[in-house]
């Protein structure tokens, strides 16, 4: 086995271990809500979830990988240890974020972390703001959408809150509750079909384009079977990709993120089960319409503003906005800050490895392979602690 394809599977094992932190980070966005009405206990939220972003992986085109594979930095930038860099810098500013509880997007901070590397590697031509060939896909429709997606998210929450409370006027409470409660479970459950078919994707776009790019400089792949590589289009991810990809952010999820289903579900505004439905609801549709466009947006920041909506019909004031604005301002700098994080790893990899011998190749790949095992355990770790705050 060459050095080079040592180092893509440990890439691509630390591509999946990002989808892992994504799953566990972006737990809450898939439970706070259901948590926080209390129709689930935290165990039995993340093991519903969980199931619906393995699901996803059955469900419609793969748009989004294709937009990551191809639509945010030209094919041509990307080299192995661009993606490495870029999956130090997104995991970086996750694990940053996770300790102090805040509620950042993975999927832009990938994003940032890809710009970032490719950049560096290749200059800012690089970068596509703007596909030619579909207009959703660029780093102008991303940015754009990082406004656009917890607009419609609250838009939506607000609307569906504002029907169902019309509707309801004279209904009685308690069957009201009863029948929100049943229903929050099918609400739930779409929300996570949409997170696992927008953020798993990501990662599958990642791991598509590493093995597109490096194909030609390894040996061991230039003979691959069809099965194993994805074509040089891109036009389609192979099922190992897809299945792979949603595992690790379904049992990222089954992890969960207690300290940021806390800030979501309980911080931002207080829910009960019809408003749980309707912010779920919201975020859902919201989601699965972007995922089939093609559009990498924030589960997150989705979810957020579907929550903030369903708190603004009761008043203006139900919403803690000091809370609220804690986290944009963290969504403000993700991209940045993932961005600064991935391109200082590839000034210091980017001419580190080329110039190591087969022996100094091996060793960073082991390096690699110890920070993945290090990761683990910090996550393993905080799941235990998580496991006896859900009790």
């Amino acid at each position: 086995m060459s050095g080079m394809l040592l180092l893509v599977i440990l890439v691509v094992l630390l591509a999946l271990a990002f989808d892992y932190s994504n799953g566990f980070h972006d737990a809450a966005n898939s439970i706070a809500t259901i948590v926080a009405t209390r129709v689930l206990k935290p165990l039995q939220a993340v093991a519903w979830a969980a199931f619906f972003n393995f699901v996803a992986a059955f469900t419609f085109d793969v748009s989004v990988a294709k937009t990551i594979g191809k639509g945010i930095v030209e094919p041509q930038a990307v080299d192995v240890l661009v993606i490495l860099s870029c999956l130090v810098g997104a995991i970086g500013w996750n694990i940053t974020t996770w300790y102090f509880g805040l509620p950042t997007s993975s999927s832009h901070a990938l994003i940032g972390g890809l710009i970032g590397a490719a950049t560096v590697r290749s200059g800012v031509d690089a970068v596509i703001l703007v596909d030619p060939e579909k207009a959703t896909r660029g780093l102008l429709p991303t940015a754009l959408f990082i406004v656009l997606s917890p607009t419609l998210g609250m838009l939506l929450g607000l609307l569906l809150m504002t029907g169902a409370l019309w509707l309801l006027r004279n209904a009685h409470p308690g069957p009201v509750n009863t029948w929100a409660r049943r229903l929050q479970l099918v609400s739930s459950g779409f929300y996570s079909l949409g997170h696992g078919m927008n953020d798993a994707q990501k990662t599958m776009g990642i791991i598509a384009v590493l093995l597109v790019s490096v194909q030609p400089h390894v040996p061991e792949l230039q003979s691959a079977p069809a099965w194993l590589m994805p074509p040089r289009n891109l036009e389609h991810v192979p099922w190992w990709i897809i299945l792979a990809a949603h595992a690790a952010i379904a049992l990222g999820t089954l992890s969960g993120g207690w300290r940021i289903v806390r800030t979501m579900g309980m911080r931002i505004t207080e829910l009960e089960p019809l408003g749980g439905m309707c912010a779920e609801t919201a975020a859902g549709l919201t989601l699965v319409g972007t995922a089939l466009s093609g559009i990498p947006v924030s589960t997150t920041h989705t979810i957020t503003g579907a929550i903030v909506g369903v708190g603004a019909t009761r008043r203006f004031s139900a919403v803690r906005w000091g809370v609220a604005a804690t986290i944009v301002w963290a969504w403000v700098i993700t991209i940045p800050a993932a961005a600064t994080m991935a391109a200082l790893t590839y000034l210091v990899v980017g001419r580190l490895f080329p110039v190591l011998p087969p022996v100094g190749q091996w060793l960073l790949g082991a390096a690699i392979a110890a920070l993945l095992l290090q990761a683990f355990l910090a996550w393993w770790r905080s799941v235990r602690s998580g496991r006896a705050l859900a009790h």
